[in-house]
């Protein structure tokens, strides 16, 4: 993981990075000149900042969070997985066409003992995007191809072959649009997936930890529970490509993003995200140890809870989760529309 660095600053971050600059620079002019006497000056000035990131922070925008979801610094799978699990072995392929680069699957030890757990082998895969733009361009900014999830759906049968458990990461800003994508069967290859995890009779728990848009994600995205990062996002359209549509211009995108409803907390109100794992101040990206120990302490107890389920309770369970999902209104009836008759 590469340390935060401040080129990569949001716009609704530069006042109070503006903020800490300045009590930076009391700090060094106190620590260099014994004949003042500073400390009342730089209390205030810690308060000031403390309140400002609460200020930003605790009242971040549904754009705001899309922002941070995408911060080029930002915990991958990679990342999670080498954070979380030991002895990780990736396997490659879709004993059909190819590897796709853009999902890493492969089956290691999670770490559960440090969380009050025991290890165990679990199959982990997700989404992979790049840090710089050789590796972008090697993992298509984390887009896959059709070979991408049905290799993952391979990698998920050999889970239930050998009764480990599933875990999914998604982190992705959709499914490859290109024209070779749909002539292998993009859509075909996602419903499939959809249709096969929503059987799979091992315990699943799909975590989303930055975007989570369209069918990219919901290809691999189908479970038994669904974490979700305080600041990642989850949707059937991004906000820009919703603001296109809607609006024939990319200028509404924060309309968009208030529009589709796509937090974590928007989700669990409508019963689409079980658990909101908390992030560090600032987001993720400002301290990936803190992340990686709350992360796999929910991930622990999901585990723990789903395995006590027999495989008939499991699936049963599932498929009610995905029945009673989201929420609708229905219409009054229409008493000027006579009922049919027999």
């Amino acid at each position: 993981m590469p340390n935060n660095d401040s080129q990569y600053l949001l716009d609704f971050e530069k006042p109070l990075v503006e903020l800490e600059q300045k009590l930076d620079e009391m700090r060094t002019l106190d620590a260099n000149n014994l004949s003042i006497d500073l400390s009342e000056e730089i209390a205030a000035l810690e308060s000031r900042v403390k309140e400002l990131e609460r200020s930003i922070y605790q009242n971040l925008t549904r754009w705001q969070r899309v922002q941070i979801a995408r911060h080029p610094l930002r915990p991958y799978t990679q990342d999670f997985i080498d954070a979380l699990t030991e002895d990780f072995v990736e396997l490659h392929g879709d004993r059909a066409y190819g590897d796709d680069r853009a999902i890493v699957g492969g089956f290691a030890s999670f770490k559960g003992a440090q969380h009050g757990y025991a290890d165990q082998t679990v199959l982990v895969l997700g989404h992979q995007k790049g840090r710089d733009t050789k590796e972008r361009k090697f993992r298509r900014f984390g887009m896959p191809n059709p070979e991408g999830y049905r290799k993952a759906l391979r990698l998920m049968k050999l889970a239930a072959k050998f009764n480990k458990p599933v875990i999914t990461l998604l982190d992705t800003p959709g499914a490859f649009p290109g024209l070779e994508a749909e002539q292998r069967g993009q859509a075909e290859a996602i419903a499939r997936n959809l249709f096969e995890m929503a059987q799979l009779p091992v315990p699943i728990v799909v975590v989303v930890i930055g975007e989570g848009a369209s069918g990219g994600a919901l290809g691999i995205g189908v479970g038994d529970r669904m974490l979700m990062l305080e600041n990642a996002w989850y949707s059937v359209i991004s906000p820009e490509s919703c603001s296109s549509i809607l609006w024939r211009s990319w200028d509404y995108k924060e309309e968009a993003a208030r529009a589709l409803k796509l937090t974590a907390p928007d989700l669990v109100e409508v019963g689409v995200v079980d658990e909101i794992v908390p992030e560090p101040t600032g987001g993720a990206h400002r301290d990936p140890e803190q992340l990686f120990t709350t992360t796999g302490q929910a991930i622990a107890q999901v585990l723990h809870d789903l395995q006590a389920l027999s495989v008939p309770d499991l699936l049963d369970a599932r498929l009610r989760n995905l029945d009673q999902m989201g929420i609708f209104d229905e219409a009054p009836a229409n008493p000027s529309v006579a009922a049919p008759t027999s």
